[in-house]
């Protein structure tokens, strides 16, 4: 076996520590699982983390899987990936609330759409799956930074907060305040804090370690979209992520064994 395919081999091994019951792990742990030593696992880790396949977490210094797994596992996974999960009820929220729905993964400082469902009437969003959003100001966004820890967040928040609209939130403890209202009624709301005239409403999907994994949103023109609204449909976004959640859990049953 060549130097390179041992590597390969290594990097391999060292992805497949992960599991349902080890979802998050140390360096040492990996290194005691995969019978290496901790010089060759670090720089393997950090090979692994620079192309996204792990990400390390900057309080805690633990492991846990990352975005670019997720992104091949949609490729090969029709049946259970996150998408394929969730477009049921993606659809049924969509027809209750008329308006266009997101769904997301968190990557750097930024939302990512995985899909989005257009809203049947007239007046629309532009979006579309791929689209990049940032974390602080959107609905989606603040749902992620809501349930992690907050000296992650404020790492996150210290590498810029521009100014998008005069709704803006540009001071850390506005935006640490408000992420405690998010976890406290369970849903975040943003009132044109990302683009004049649009507001949205949206709830992570937490894994059963209660770290989330995606998010789900609603996102319409402000003035159909009421803060009044929000707040009134905010507890049926909460309980469709949930929803999807579970079903989660469901497709994936050797995860779970």
């Amino acid at each position: 076996m060549t130097d390179s395919i041992r590597a390969v081999d290594r990097a391999l091994d060292v992805l497949l520590c992960f599991s349902r019951q080890t979802p998050v792990l140390s360096m040492t742990q990996i290194a005691e699982m995969v019978q290496m030593h901790k010089s060759t696992d670090h720089r393997l880790l950090l090979t692994l983390e620079k192309k996204r396949f792990v990400k390390r977490d900057a309080v805690t210094g633990l492991y846990r899987p990352g975005i670019r797994l997720l992104q091949l596992a949609s490729l090969t996974r029709e049946n259970n990936d996150v998408r394929q999960v969730a477009a049921p009820f993606m659809r049924r929220l969509q027809e209750q609330e008329q308006e266009t729905i997101d769904l997301s993964v968190f990557d750097g400082m930024e939302v990512v759409f995985l899909d989005v469902l257009e809203s049947p009437q007239r007046i629309r969003l532009a979006a579309a799956p791929g689209q990049r959003l940032p974390a602080f100001c959107t609905a989606s966004g603040m749902a992620f930074l809501a349930y992690m820890p907050e000296d992650a967040v404020c790492k996150i928040l210290a590498c810029g907060m521009p100014r998008y609209t005069e709704f803006t939130p540009t001071a850390l403890e506005d935006v640490l305040a408000n992420l405690q209202e998010v976890r406290a009624r369970g849903f975040a709301f943003s009132e044109q804090e990302y683009e004049d005239g649009i507001n949205a409403v949206g709830a992570p999907i937490l894994d059963a370690a209660g770290q989330p994994i995606a998010a789900i949103a609603v996102a319409g023109p402000a003035y159909r979209l009421t803060v009044e609204r929000m707040r009134a449909i905010g507890p049926s976004v909460t309980a469709t992520a949930q929803d999807i959640a579970r079903e989660l859990e469901v497709a994936n049953p050797a995860a779970t064994s």
